[in-house]
């Protein structure tokens, strides 16, 4: 017979095939390796792969079910921080691509792909989706780890890749389709000053921008005290201090300062801009707990669009008091990576915005579920994205936004020219819109010798480590 490179039957083939699996028993043979998979309906199946347009005829039959004969970790950045799992098939030209990165760990999820992963997933069929995620979760008996979640989350990407591109669909038409018109993104202002940053949120508003998030410099910006001399400043005297506990030379930070100057800076905000623009702010977890309380209750005036990670995951519980004083809108998730942090808050509705990032939530498919679940709830979606993230994760979280009656809002990203040139495909960002395409699968692909080129092996080397933000007396703010 004559295939093409997918192994795709002609339909004068269909009778041949099924005449010789039933010759002897007069029922299909189960154990026949030429097992007849329809098509339904007529499309291109593009994007496979460079150089591969194959045409699928209306009721063509796929010749045999793809599996997977390779995983591989592909490791890009100049830091090194992404990884891609890449799944190899069977049917020449077709894999799938998903994100895997760790900003701190992308050393471990790619020896827990090339260790773990990889032996586990040779030889499955790829349209085994959900299979193959809940038997990955368990395979090492303890589960719902940052890291592992990681490794799964880029597998499970991958293999809802191929599955478009066998369909000759985008992912978010398998997934319901299309329930707007374009992804809502919100931007990154900030400054050192409240000038500073009423000059950043304009140059958004002027681009077009509606949702922008205000930020007094970095993370914990407007509760930092001044570098001050020992024994000064509140702080300890000079032969108690030593690393990492000496704060004299850099801000500490202080929840009341924090608490006094957010507020205010919301206030300026909204006599500069008024009520028009949807501001948001990210605590980043460094309040204590009562007094992120207090927070919500303050910044209630001024009517955010919301309030990013007021807690840490471990004091979730206080999300409680914030909803029995105020109604300041509550996002919450970025930590998040098990279903037993997030279940209570969405079914008591102690949060409005779901944050998980989909490549720690474990990919597509229970980041699905997720917003299925929020639905019923009156939670939106926001799925976490930002400056560490990569191009296929934003994708995927992109095709669950389409999909999804209850999205919110989606965190932009940061991409130099040389990092979206390792991936063609990507998506586009334009006047607080964010674009894909209709190509089947995510839509984008990787340039493995660009991904090389981009990779610089010395810094990648260096260890990692979440900045560390301290009190006055040398305690942890915990991020």
């Amino acid at each position: 017979m004559n295939r093409n490179n997918l192994g795709i039957l002609q339909p004068q083939e269909i009778d041949e095939v099924r005449d010789r699996n039933t010759a002897s028993t007069g029922e299909p043979d189960p154990n026949s390796h030429e097992r007849l998979i329809p098509f339904c309906g007529p499309r291109q199946s593009r994007g496979l792969a460079s150089g591969v347009d194959t045409a699928i005829a209306p009721g063509g039959i796929l010749h045999g079910m793809a599996t997977i004969t390779r995983v591989r970790a592909i490791r890009t950045r100049a830091d090194g921080t992404w990884v891609i799992v890449k799944i190899e098939t069977n049917q020449p030209g077709l894999y799938g691509i998903g994100s895997a990165s760790d900003h701190y760990r992308a050393g471990v999820v790619v020896a827990a792909i090339n260790e773990v992963l990889a032996p586990k997933l040779v030889g499955r069929d790829t349209a085994d989706i959900e299979d193959i995620w809940q038997s990955t979760l368990t395979s090492g008996y303890w589960r719902q780890d940052s890291v592992m979640g990681t490794v799964i989350a880029g597998a499970d990407m991958a293999l809802w890749d191929i599955l478009g591109k066998e369909a000759g669909l985008p992912v978010y038409r398998l997934l319901g389709g299309r329930c707007r018109a374009a992804v809502p993104v919100y931007a990154h202002a900030a400054g050192n000053t409240i000038d500073e940053l009423i000059a950043d949120v304009q140059h958004y508003i002027n681009d077009g921008w509606v949702y922008i998030r205000c930020q007094l410099g970095a993370y914990g910006g407007g509760g930092f005290l001044e570098p001050a001399s020992p024994g000064e400043g509140g702080r300890p005297r000079a032969s108690a201090l030593r690393a990492p506990f000496d704060t004299t030379k850099r801000g500490a930070f202080d929840d009341e300062a924090y608490l006094q100057n957010v507020p205010e800076m919301f206030g300026a905000l909204r006599q500069h801009f008024g009520y028009g623009p949807k501001f948001t702010h990210d605590v980043h977890e460094h309040l204590r707990p009562h007094q992120a309380v207090a927070l919500a209750q303050a910044l209630e005036p001024h009517r955010l669009f919301f309030v990013e990670d007021i807690l840490p995951p471990e004091h979730v519980a206080y999300y409680r008091h914030i909803k029995q004083i105020c109604t300041t809108p509550q996002a919450m998730g970025e930590l998040f990576i098990n279903s037993a942090e997030y279940l209570p808050l969405i079914q008591d509705r102690l949060i409005d915005y779901m944050r998980i990032r989909v490549s720690k939530a474990g990919g597509i498919t229970p980041a699905r579920k997720i917003a299925n679940l929020c639905e019923f709830y009156g939670v939106h979606t926001a799925w976490q994205e930002g400056g560490d993230n990569d191009p296929v994760n934003q994708l995927a979280a992109y095709h669950l936004d389409l999909a999804s009656w209850n999205f919110g809002i989606q965190e932009e990203n940061h991409f130099t020219d040389g990092e979206l040139a390792v991936f063609p495909g990507h998506a586009v960002t334009e006047r607080g819109y964010m674009y894909g395409n209709e190509a089947p699968g995510l839509g984008v692909d990787i340039d493995e010798t660009a991904a090389a080129n981009l990779f610089d092996a010395t810094r990648a080397a260096q260890p990692r480590f979440m900045a560390e933000d301290r009190r006055a007396d040398g305690s942890l703010v915990r991020p």
